[in-house]
């Protein structure tokens, strides 16, 4: 790939994964709302635990391995249908469901800025590794620097969520993010390289917040 054509690409991803990209992505917080809430997470060292073990063990990791067979087989409508369906059942809940759904069906809506064949290709009901990742490839943005940048906008998204339910302040967000990046271009590097026998995830915590985040009465997020 030229010079030229690389760095488009890269400016397109940082478009997609900005937030100001119309997704809602703001608006949901993966069960972190609920861990908060519960006194899992109560400050800064915790929501930093919360995110590596999400990231290490947890659904980011099933999301990036989603994301990398998305990458590869973006040319090929019924692979592409096939994961979208497994990453539809891996959800844990009714709201992780809802979320990832939501979220892979608005980024295809929003990536038509951009005219490609991929976005007539991708199934209805995509899930958000899975249309991102397959957007990616089709405009040729590499692998390992796409799932890095992927993964750092939803530890971000995190971040964000942490702040405005009390867990954190800015400044020890930023700080989070920065502990947290030796991990994220480690975990960019071996999911680049795995398949789908590699899924599979050990978030309990994680999870059973997202359960309970259901029947939670005073909400700020939809996850």
């Amino acid at each position: 790939m030229g010079e030229g054509l690389r760095t488009q690409a890269l400016l397109r991803l940082m478009a997609w994964m900005s937030p100001a990209f119309p997704i809602g992505g703001f608006a949901w917080s993966g069960g972190l709302e609920r861990a908060v809430h519960d006194g899992l997470v109560r400050d800064a060292p915790g929501l930093r635990a919360w995110l590596a073990a999400v990231l290490r063990h947890g659904s980011l990791w099933n999301d990036a391995i989603l994301f990398a067979e998305a990458w590869r087989r973006h040319d090929d409508h019924e692979a592409l249908r096939n994961a979208s369906d497994l990453g539809l059942a891996l959800a844990g809940s009714a709201e992780r469901h809802f979320e990832t759904l939501s979220l892979g069906q608005a980024f295809v809506s929003a990536a038509h800025a951009w005219p490609n064949m991929i976005v007539e290709r991708l199934p209805k009901e995509v899930p958000f590794p899975i249309a991102v990742g397959a957007v990616a490839a089709a405009h040729a943005v590499p692998l390992r620097e796409a799932l890095a940048v992927y993964l750092h906008a939803a530890l971000s998204q995190a971040v964000s969520a942490g702040i405005r339910l009390g867990a954190c302040g800015q400044t020890e967000g930023v700080a989070i993010l920065a502990a947290l990046e030796a991990e994220v271009v480690e975990l960019a590097s071996r999911a680049s390289g795995s398949g789908l026998d590699d899924l599979g995830a050990a978030g309990i915590q994680a999870e059973i917040a997202s359960l309970r985040h259901e029947t939670q009465n005073s909400r700020l997020f939809r996850s």
